[in-house]
Formats: C-alpha cells, sequence, structure tokens
C-alpha cells in the first residue's frame, strides 16, 4: 500500500503504554477532521474474545482459529471511539486490568498481528485518519506523510496510567509501573513488528510536556508536511 500527496492524510503515532497516544490522537483527529482509529482498543477486544472463550493466550494456533469468528468494530466517538465486539459494546470492559494484560499477551502473535494489520489496512483505506499504536509507522502504513513517535520516562508513563485508571482502582503505584514495564519489555522484544520508532519518525519525549504541549507539537509537524 502507498500513500502519496493527493492520497488521504495518515498520521501515523507509535509509542510505549501510557505515553498518551490516544489522547493525543483524538487531539489531532478532531483538529484535522480525520478519523481517529485506536489499534490497541482492537487488541484489548480480541484479548477479551479469548478470555469469555477461555482460550489459550500462549497459542497461537488456538488465537488463529479464535480469530477466524471474530468481529471488531470501531465507531468514532468524541474522544475515542466505542468499541463493538461481535456486535456488543465493549469499550469500558476493555480498560480493565485483565485486558489489559491479556491484550499483551496476545498481541505477541505474528498470526494475530498480521489478522489485525490487515484489518486495520482496510480501515485506512479510503479515509484519512489517525492510528496509534505501536507499529503503525513501520508495519501498518509504512508510507504515512506523517510518523510520531510519542515516549516519556517509564516512571512519568505510570503514574499516568495509575491516574487514568481512576479511583475506584484497586492496583498501587508501584504495582502499575512493574506492568508497564513488562509491557515495554514484551513490546519490544517481540518477534513480529517489535516497537522502535520509524527511521522517518518524529520522535516526542512528553516526559516534561502538558498534553497541550504534545498536540501543538504534533500539529506543527503535521502543517510543515502539508505545506511542502
Amino acid at each position: 500500500m502507498t500513500e502519496n500527496q493527493n492520497s488521504p492524510l495518515v498520521v501515523a503515532i507509535d509509542g510505549p503504554a501510557g505515553a498518551g497516544k490516544s489522547t493525543v490522537a483524538a487531539r489531532i483527529a478532531a483538529r484535522y477532521g480525520l478519523l481517529n482509529l485506536e489499534t490497541g482498543a482492537m487488541y484489548r477486544a480480541f484479548a477479551l474474545k479469548a478470555i469469555q472463550t477461555d482460550s489459550d493466550l500462549d497459542d497461537r494456533e488456538e488465537l488463529g482459529r479464535l480469530a477466524e469468528r471474530t468481529r471488531i468494530r470501531l465507531l468514532p466517538a468524541a474522544l475515542g471511539n466505542r468499541v463493538f465486539l461481535d456486535e456488543v459494546e465493549v469499550t469500558k470492559r476493555i480498560r480493565e486490568p485483565d485486558v489489559t494484560a491479556a491484550a499483551s499477551r496476545v498481541s505477541v502473535h505474528p498470526g494475530i498481528r498480521q489478522w489485525m494489520v490487515a484489518m486495520q489496512r482496510l480501515l485506512g483505506a479510503s479515509n484519512g485518519i489517525v492510528m496509534e499504536g505501536r507499529d503503525i509507522g513501520t508495519t501498518v502504513f509504512p508510507n504515512a506523510q506523517v510518523k510520531i513517535f510519542l515516549d516519556a520516562a517509564a516512571e512519568v508513563r505510570g503514574q499516568r496510567r495509575y491516574q487514568q485508571n481512576g479511583p475506584g482502582a484497586t492496583q498501587q503505584p508501584e504495582s502499575v509501573l512493574e506492568q508497564l514495564r513488562e509491557r515495554d519489555r514484551r513490546d519490544r522484544t517481540r518477534a513480529e513488528s517489535p516497537l522502535q520508532p520509524a527511521p522517518d519518525a518524529v520522535i516526542i519525549d512528553s516526559t516534561q510536556l502538558s498534553l497541550e504541549e504534545v498536540v501543538s507539537r504534533v500539529e506543527e509537524i503535521i502543517n510543515q508536511r502539508l505545506a511542502r
């Protein structure tokens, strides 16, 4: 798949867990009138299906068969997406800790990633989109006009994730940080599409930046690309 100046604008935002990709992607999509597709939600939805069917999260063949009878659909919302698994909305359920942990495990399997990439390319083929994930600029849309790699120190990302979980969360900050570091390790060392910046991505370290500052920086990058 190729994108050129006459193709719909594709903005790829990659980065580790807790870097703020989803929030930034939603802001950018709204700013430019683009569709916001959250790939993490797609993996979470499939992970939930695996949990519901008591599937072995480490059995790639079993998961491959499960994928064949799984339908995931995203609908744009004010911020992020509404997520449907086999036509049942699971937007809130997929944010719970057990699904988060399962999503990290199912995402390491090459067959599942290839299945997801095919779906993601179909979703982005005809519309201008902002797509965030971990391998958008390297694998899903390697010719995207704009590629951002959003990063931050692990301690900052862990604190953000802890706060995102809300006042009713049972996990302590130390536990959230430990899980995030383990997620980083899996994402960066997996055989299929490991987490890494695309060679032509602009790296933004948000450790010391506010959300507004990050969004402003991404807007500058997009405007520079559009002006070429």
